[in-house]
Parts: C-alpha cells; structure tokens; sequence
C-alpha cells in the first residue's frame, strides 16, 4: 500500500490525490468524486505519509496501521465512522491496543476510519496486492526478441563541413584594419 501523494486538505471533506505541481499551487483530484482543483500555499495540506498515531511506546505510521486493519478484516470496508465511539475505539483497540487514549481525540479515531474507507473505495489498498504481483512478474528475466533476418542498423553519419583554404583566406582579408585617431 503506497500512499505517497494521497493528502488531506484541512476546510475539504474527504482525501485527495496529487496531480501536478504548478508555480504555486499543486493540482489535486478527489478520491471521491474525481473533480480536480487547484489547492494554494495558503491551505493546510498534510500528506497522508507523514501521519501517525500517537502510542504508548512510539508513534505508529498511518500506513502501517491501515495494513493491520486490510490485514484483520480483509477485502471488506472498515466500520464507518458514523458509528458509535464505543465501537470505533474497540476496533482501534484491536488493531493497536497501546494507543495512546489521551492524545488520541475521538474526532481522530473517526478521520482513521472514514480516511480507509475512502481509500478502500478508491481501490488504494487494494493495490499493494496487485504491486507484489507485478514485481514477481518483472523479477522472472525476459527474453529478448532477435530478428531473423534483419541486419543491425547502421548508424547515420552527418559529413562534417570542410573548411577550404578559400573560406579561411576571406575570412582574413575581410577584415580591415583599425586606424588610429590623434
């Protein structure tokens, strides 16, 4: 699972995904609805790599705990955070049972879960399934394809242009000599 370039605007419901980057705003597409828009310098952006969970020993990156619940619950949606606290905090519990409850507030615990939701929806976690895939498949060595009776092609050579005792002698004389004033 790769959520480099996923980010979450601060004032905007939902997450979003990088698009390009202009002079100074970057261009993002909701996961949601697909619009794109341009987000400014001005607003609160913060990339869902550089997330964490507060715990009791250390922090605990986002991605590592969305692995955990993809992991425990499978290829099914997480609870949605409309849900009551109680059974919000209980999942958490399981998932990371030494969060740190007090600097954990319950608006966050509900941002972790409609955040996975939105991702499993927009196909992202389910993507590192397909990534592992893909790599085992770029590990096995590929055959080369030889033409039968094709010749290598021949490199195409530009003539230099010869400079002629001529060109070199107008060069010399056309150059007038530079008087002197008083």
């Amino acid at each position: 699972m790769d959520l480099s370039g996923i980010i979450s605007i601060s004032g905007r419901p939902g997450l979003y995904r990088v698009i390009a980057q202009g002079k100074n705003n970057v261009i993002v597409e909701s996961l949601i609805d697909k619009k794109r828009f341009p987000a400014y310098s001005t607003d609160r952006i913060s990339a869902l790599n550089d997330i964490s969970i507060y715990t009791l020993e250390e922090d605990k990156p986002l991605q590592e705990i969305y692995a955990e619940i993809l992991e425990k619950i499978g290829n099914t949606t997480a609870p949605s955070h409309k849900e009551s606290l109680t059974v919000l905090q209980d999942f958490l519990v399981d998932i990371l049972p030494n969060y740190d409850d007090e600097r954990v507030y319950p608006s966050d615990i509900k941002k972790l879960f409609q955040w996975y939701n939105i991702l499993f929806n927009a196909g992202i976690l389910k993507q590192e399934e397909k990534k592992s895939e893909d790599k085992a498949e770029k590990k096995a060595p590929a055959k080369k394809k030889v033409a039968a009776n094709k010749p290598p092609a021949k490199k195409k050579t530009i003539p230099k242009k010869e400079t002629t005792q001529k060109t070199i002698t107008k060069k010399i004389v056309s150059k007038k000599p530079v008087s002197k004033k008083k």
